[in-house]
């Protein structure tokens, strides 16, 4: 891995962090940033909202929101660990860990077999996990996995110090605005998966496509899809998106 390329992602990252950026598509950038860097498969990130409940606000692909979910709803996984105990979680083969056998199904089912975890803190505040899975078994190298902690810490600091840059907010409203507004991106995907005849994931980048073209954020382009009021022609378009 070029360190060049580390550091273009972290200046990236770094301009996207204006006193009004949109945190939703932060965060997807992140894991699409994530997969290319580290050559993962995938990446998802689960923050906590106002009540310290993990809930997950990004991820790469359909299969793994659908697995980080899962580990939610079942309150176990490596993710879950890394978040409660705020430290690093490495599982070079699932299937030889001996633990989560649930999340071990899971995982198998969508065709992962390895996951590495990261704690998103500074100092003693964690606020979530960002989480790597493979297809293949395999250690993440330390190379990796150091720029995979300054990815981490870089969206960490964004989100705390967001709420520095606006005094009268805290980081837990941020995040359940974050969450509220996920669940109107999910309701969007679903919308323009039936209407334009996609999966999910084409749908998405459908979606995320429309409103950097409109200069719209994220969610509130998708709240305009799900009230129809904003329309986004052309099915043959939608399906070379991806």
């Amino acid at each position: 891995m070029a360190e060049t390329a580390l550091a273009d992602v972290l200046v990236e990252m770094a301009d996207t962090l204006v006193d009004d950026f949109d945190v939703i598509d932060f965060l997807h950038v992140l894991t699409e940033r994530c997969v290319q860097l580290l050559d993962v498969s995938a990446a998802g990130i689960l923050l906590t909202d106002q009540r310290e409940t993990l809930q997950l606000v990004a991820a790469s692909s359909e299969r793994t929101r659908l697995l980080e979910l899962f580990q939610l709803q079942t309150d176990q996984g490596p993710c879950v660990d890394c978040f409660n105990t705020g430290q690093p979680v490495s599982v070079p083969d699932i299937r030889s860990a001996g633990r989560w056998p649930r999340f071990t199904a899971a995982a198998a089912e969508v065709g992962f077999v390895s996951v590495h975890a990261l704690p998103m803190r500074l100092r003693a505040e964690v606020i979530g996990a960002l989480n790597l899975f493979g297809v293949e078994a395999g250690a993440l190298d330390d190379d990796k996995v150091r720029a995979g902690k300054a990815l981490a810490d870089v969206a960490t600091i964004g989100l705390l110090q967001q709420r520095a840059i606006r005094h009268r907010d805290t980081l837990t409203d941020q995040l359940q605005t974050a969450l509220n507004s996920r669940i109107l991106i999910e309701q969007a995907k679903g919308v323009l998966a039936e209407r334009l005849h996609l999966d999910l994931d084409q749908a998405f980048a459908l979606l995320r496509h429309a409103a950097r073209n409109r200069n719209r954020r994220l969610s509130e382009f998708a709240q305009a899809v799900v009230n129809g009021t904003e329309q986004i022609p052309g099915a043959p378009e939608a399906k070379s998106a991806r």
